[in-house]
């Protein structure tokens, strides 16, 4: 306990030399301007008046003055009025080529949007024709297939009617063998 006391004092003193470091030189001025106040108004003297600003305070000679260093304090109407002018003018310039540039956008992304609508298009139509021919491929397979059943009722038909004429298979195919082997020799 005794080490923590003497820390805490320690710390307590460094507080007030960083407050008294900071609080220290204000409050120093303003009991100097109060003092010089009370002072002041029981001195029989009135104030000085002089005009600081048109005494240099470090004289310069005439052959080393530039009139062009004071020049550049004054303010004068004409060129104010001119940088004004220019500042306008060229924050009008910089709108105008931030409108153009930003036209310029809007235009390529336009022309980009109608290119993917063409695009779109294209593929569009493309999808279409090949929907038309598969449409079409699909009523030619129907049609093909409602032709080979019909044929092949037709080929039953007339194989049972002959058949019943007393036509045998394994009969009819010798026989046309062997008028085909005759033919040829």
């Amino acid at each position: 306990m005794g080490g923590g006391a003497a820390v805490r004092f320690g710390l307590w003193v460094v507080a007030l030399c960083i407050a008294g470091y900071i609080v220290g030189p204000p409050l120093y001025w303003h009991i100097v301007e109060l003092i010089k106040h009370s002072s002041s108004s029981s001195s029989p003297c009135s104030p000085c008046i002089c005009d600081c600003s048109s005494h240099p305070t470090i004289s310069i000679p005439q052959w080393l003055a530039n009139s062009s260093f004071e020049d550049c304090a004054k303010r004068n109407p004409e060129v104010d009025g001119d940088t004004e002018k220019n500042v306008a003018d060229l924050l009008l310039e910089e709108l105008n080529l931030r409108e153009t540039e930003a036209l310029k956008i809007q235009r390529r992304g336009d022309m980009s949007l109608l290119e993917s609508k063409k695009i779109a298009s294209q593929y569009q139509k493309e999808a279409d024709k090949c929907n038309s021919g598969m449409e079409t491929c699909e009523e030619a397979r129907e049609k093909a297939e409602m032709a080979l059943i019909a044929q092949k009722k037709l080929t039953a038909l007339w194989e049972l009617r002959a058949r019943q004429e007393g036509w045998k298979e394994g009969v009819a195919k010798s026989k046309t063998r062997s008028q085909g082997k005759v033919q040829t020799a």
